[in-house]
C-alpha cells in the first residue's frame, strides 16, 4: 500500500466489482489502494508511501505472528472477517503477554467481488484497529480469476513488545495449577454456523470476536505468575488444553459443571450433533497460573468486561500420557481427546 494520490474516476462502490484490473499493478489497482485501503487505514505509517514500514522498537523481547482468514459466511452475527482478522492476530500477540505494536494486512480479491462488500470489511477492519489501538502499517493487495477464490480471504502478521519479567508460554504449564478460562465457550463457532444456508437453523448468538490484550495486560498486572495463556480458536476447548499439556508434558482435568457454556450453544450443538467442547471462539482465552493465584486472577478477569463470565473450569495434574480428563455431569469421567478430522470448517 502506498499513500501517492492516483487521478481517475471515482470507484462505483454501490455497484462496482473487483475485476483483474484492480490487481495489475496498473492505475486502477492504485485507485483502489488509495481510495479504500489507505483511506480507512491512513496512519504516518502507511503515509511514508513506501513498500515496508519503518518504526521504532524498544529493547527488549519482541513476539510476531501470522494468521490468514477465510470464513464463510463472510459477514456473521457479531462481526466479519475484518474485524476477525485483527481481532485473532491481536489475540495471537497477547498470549505471549505481549503488548501488540504493529499489524500487516494481505488482501486475496476475487475477481467478481462486490465493492460494497470489500469496502465494508476494510472499514471494519480499520474500525478495530483503531478500537484495539494497533494500527496496520503495511499491505499487499492481490486478485485471482472468478472461481478460484472465495469472495476475500485476509492475511494478517503481527508484532508486539514481551513487558520485563513477563514469561508465558504453553510449555509452564505444572501440575497443580488451576485452569481457567474468560467467558462461555462456543459463541462464534455457532453464530457462524446459524448462517450457513445448509444447515437452517436460527439463534440470538453473536460471535465473541473480540482484541484481548487489554484483558490480558490486567491480568498479568494482577497475577505476574501467569504461566500459560492460549486463545482457543479452531478446535476449542478441546484441542486448545491437548495441544498445553502435550507441551507442558502434563494432564489436565477440567469439569463439566463448571465450563460455562451458553444455552443457545448447548441447544445448537445437541441439534446439529456437534460436541460444545470443540466450538471455535474468537474472545476467549484458557489461562494457567499457581493455585494458590486463581482465586486472584479469576477476579481480575471478572472486573474487566471481557472475562464477566470467567470461572476455573479445572487443574493441571501429572500424567505420563497427557491426557485431557472431563468429570462429567453423571460422575464418570471421560477422556477429550484432539479434534479427529473437521468438526466446523471455514470457522476464521
Amino acid at each position: 500500500m502506498n499513500g501517492a494520490r492516483h487521478p481517475g474516476p471515482d470507484l462505483d462502490w454501490e455497484n462496482g466489482r473487483i475485476d483483474l484490473s484492480h490487481g495489475s499493478g496498473g492505475r486502477t489497482m492504485a485507485r483502489l489502494i488509495d481510495s479504500l485501503f489507505v483511506a480507512a487505514f491512513d496512519n504516518d505509517y502507511l503515509r511514508q508511501g513506501n513498500d515496508q514500514a519503518e518504526f521504532a522498537v524498544e529493547a527488549g523481547r519482541m513476539v510476531m505472528t501470522t494468521d490468514s482468514y477465510v470464513i464463510s459466511p463472510l459477514f456473521f452475527p457479531g462481526g466479519d472477517i475484518g474485524s476477525l482478522a485483527v481481532h485473532g492476530t491481536v489475540n495471537d500477540l497477547a498470549m505471549a503477554g505481549a503488548v501488540p505494536m504493529a499489524l500487516s494486512a494481505g488482501f486475496i480479491l476475487e475477481e467478481g467481488l462486490p465493492l460494497a462488500d470489500l469496502r465494508r470489511i476494510v472499514l471494519s477492519m480499520a474500525a478495530a484497529s483503531r478500537a484495539a489501538g494497533v494500527p496496520i502499517v503495511t499491505g499487499d493487495t492481490k486478485v485471482v480469476e472468478r472461481g478460484k477464490g472465495d469472495g476475500v480471504f485476509i492475511n494478517t502478521a503481527g508484532i508486539g513488545r514481551v513487558p520485563p519479567g513477563v514469561a508465558i508460554g504453553g510449555d509452564r504449564a505444572r501440575p497443580g495449577d488451576a485452569i481457567l478460562v474468560n467467558g462461555t465457550l462456543g459463541d462464534h463457532g455457532i453464530a457462524v454456523l446459524s448462517q450457513r444456508e445448509s444447515l437452517g437453523f436460527e439463534t440470538a448468538l453473536v460471535s465473541d470476536s473480540a482484541a484481548l490484550h487489554g484483558l490480558v495486560a490486567a491480568m498479568v498486572a494482577a497475577v505476574p505468575e501467569i504461566a500459560c495463556l492460549r486463545d482457543p480458536t479452531r478446535g476449542g476447548l478441546a484441542t486448545t488444553l491437548n495441544e498445553l499439556a502435550a507441551q507442558s508434558g502434563v494432564g489436565m482435568r477440567i469439569a463439566e459443571a463448571d465450563v460455562p457454556l451458553k444455552p443457545e450453544v448447548r441447544a445448537a450443538c445437541e441439534l446439529l450433533g456437534l460436541d460444545p467442547l470443540y466450538a471455535a471462539n474468537e474472545g476467549k482465552l484458557i489461562a494457567i497460573c499457581p493455585a494458590e493465584r486463581a482465586h486472584d486472577l479469576l477476579a481480575a478477569m471478572r472486573a474487566h468486561p471481557l472475562g464477566r463470565d470467567a470461572a476455573i473450569i479445572g487443574a493441571v495434574v501429572e500424567d505420563p500420557e497427557h491426557l485431557v480428563v472431563m468429570e462429567t455431569l453423571f460422575g464418570g469421567a471421560r477422556v477429550v481427546d484432539w479434534l479427529a478430522g473437521v468438526q466446523l470448517p471455514r470457522i476464521c
